[in-house]
């Protein structure tokens, strides 16, 4: 089994692992960012090269370094190699780059994107972009389409990671869009006169990593951040069953997959648990979803209306014991037995 340093530390892994996955075996601060790779689904990545690396070492059998930034997800681990991250100022400035090319054409939507709070775009941006856009010409832009009774395409936000053509190719008998035309004019788009319909087309909202494609019924319902997510199951024919629950109050806004870590999902989940059981009855609860410290999503403490009463409540509170000291100290500086 071959080893591989990566920003100094040492990991064994086996054969024909990807500096991404080896990365990811180690954790921490150290993995590189993935915006088009996707463990379950076979040939993705090298698309978006947000992973990008820099090898100082090829192998201890050919120990020179490689010419040129390479990217993780493609790249196999060899004995005795050194990786490069957060720790090259080169990477640094290289992926800082790469996020400005996918940001030309994005437009500002983080304040109406129903995407915002879990966007794997906008925490790129936010760690390695620019306060200000460099480009003068005319943006790239698209209308947005239906491509499916439940899913809405704004190709205006799309980095054509491929993520979603992909997810149709692997899961479905029959692949009805895909990318047309070439280089800057490339778009997603479904063949004439099809639309998505099949079973398991909403796990592409799912592998999206951006706001390209939304779930029609939860658009504009709810920013995530108010939500609260509970994992749950149900038993299920076409899929695992295995799902997270979107709460706000009482109601179930929306039906998810689970995720990982790495924002991949563990399960695929069908159309029907999806969109068709937004009842409490319908799953059997399990436990709150265990949400990063680092995520938006837990920094919600106004589910319900009891919960904002009880702020209010507090804050009252406060505010006279507030206004009870200042008056005490008013009384005690007009007492004469204190002066």
């Amino acid at each position: 089994m071959p080893k591989v340093t990566i920003d100094g530390q040492t990991i064994e892994v086996p054969d024909g692992t990807t500096i991404l996955n080896a990365a990811r075996m180690i954790g921490g601060n150290i993995v590189p960012p993935a915006m088009c790779y996707y463990t379950k689904l076979a040939t993705s990545g090298g698309y978006c090269r947000t992973c990008i690396v820099k090898v100082s070492k090829g192998s201890e059998k050919d120990p020179r370094p490689m010419p040129k930034p390479v990217p993780s997800c493609r790249q196999t681990v060899m004995d005795g190699m050194v990786v490069e991250n957060i720790t090259s100022p080169e990477i640094l400035e290289a992926r800082a780059g790469v996020v400005e090319f996918l940001l030309i054409n994005h437009p500002l939507d983080c304040p109406i994107c129903d995407q915002a709070g879990e966007c794997s775009l906008q925490d790129l941006g936010y760690e390695h972009g620019k306060m200000k856009t460099r480009y003068e010409f005319k943006r790239r832009e698209f209308e947005k389409i239906d491509i499916g009774d439940k899913i809405k395409l704004h190709m205006t936000r799309c980095i054509l990671c491929y993520r979603c053509v992909k997810v149709a190719e692997q899961l479905t008998p029959g692949r009805v869009h895909g990318v047309v035309n070439r280089g800057d004019v490339a778009e997603i788009s479904t063949y004439i006169q099809q639309a998505v319909d099949n079973e398991m087309s909403g796990n592409m909202i799912d592998v999206c990593p951006v706001g390209a494609l939304t779930d029609k019924t939860f658009r504009f319902k709810s920013r995530v951040w108010f939500t609260k997510p509970v994992e749950a199951h149900r038993k299920c024919e076409k899929c695992s069953g295995k799902v997270r629950l979107w709460y706000k109050g009482e109601d179930v806004l929306r039906v998810t997959g689970r995720k990982d870590q790495w924002g991949e999902l563990i399960d695929w989940i069908c159309n029907e648990c999806r969109y068709d059981h937004k009842k409490t009855s319908d799953w059997t609860i399990e436990a709150p979803t265990n949400v990063s410290r680092q995520s938006v999503i837990s920094a919600n403490h106004y589910q319900t209306a009891e919960a904002l009463e009880n702020l209010r409540l507090d804050i009252d509170k406060q505010r006279k014991q507030l206004e009870g000291n200042q008056m005490k100290l008013k009384e005690g500086a007009m007492d004469p037995n204190n002066q």
